[in-house]
């Protein structure tokens, strides 16, 4: 494989925001935003790293980041559905024209393996409902739908939940 995952570096963060927010409007997943804020959110990765891990999937040979996530556990202050014993991934954005060289999967494989490390038992993340490519990548790591842990942040925006034991 030609990518590699390591922590973001500080001069990163600011792209790593960038691209990140371009990706969730180019994939149509801001339409609830009008105001802006989520997307302000997602730009805003040097808070994401202060509260949680931010981890990069990087091309081996030029260290070009390609993709990107941010990794918590229960009890972190940037964690939505994590109970004890349990850890989530946010906000996992890849380029778009780094797609499809296996960045997503490597990312979310290294927050798997991050959570073992930890001796968690499981993993828990959110996800829109029409982030069916996203679904699929999930499903072929293991995780399974908990609708009984579906949320919304905001009204009438409804996250999707999944879990996977690790």
């Amino acid at each position: 494989m030609d990518i590699m995952i390591r922590r973001a570096r500080d001069e990163e963060l600011d792209e790593i925001g960038e691209f990140t927010a371009r990706a969730y409007l180019a994939d149509g997943l801001l339409e609830f935003d009008e105001s802006g804020w989520y997307q302000g959110e997602l730009r805003d990765v040097r808070r994401r790293a202060e509260q949680a891990e931010v981890l990069v999937a990087a091309d081996a040979a030029s260290d070009e980041v390609l993709g990107a996530v941010a990794f918590t556990w229960h009890g972190g202050a940037y964690t939505d559905l994590a109970r004890p014993g349990e850890g989530e991934f946010r906000m996992l954005a890849v380029r778009p024209e780094a797609r499809r060289r296996g960045a997503a999967e490597a990312l979310v494989r290294a927050c798997l393996e991050r959570g073992r490390e930890l001796g968690l038992e499981r993993i828990v993340i959110c996800s829109q409902q029409k982030m069916t490519t996203a679904h699929r990548l999930y499903g072929r790591l293991g995780f399974v739908r908990a609708p009984e842990r579906d949320w919304q942040p905001i009204p009438g925006i409804t996250l999707w939940a999944f879990t996977v034991e690790v």
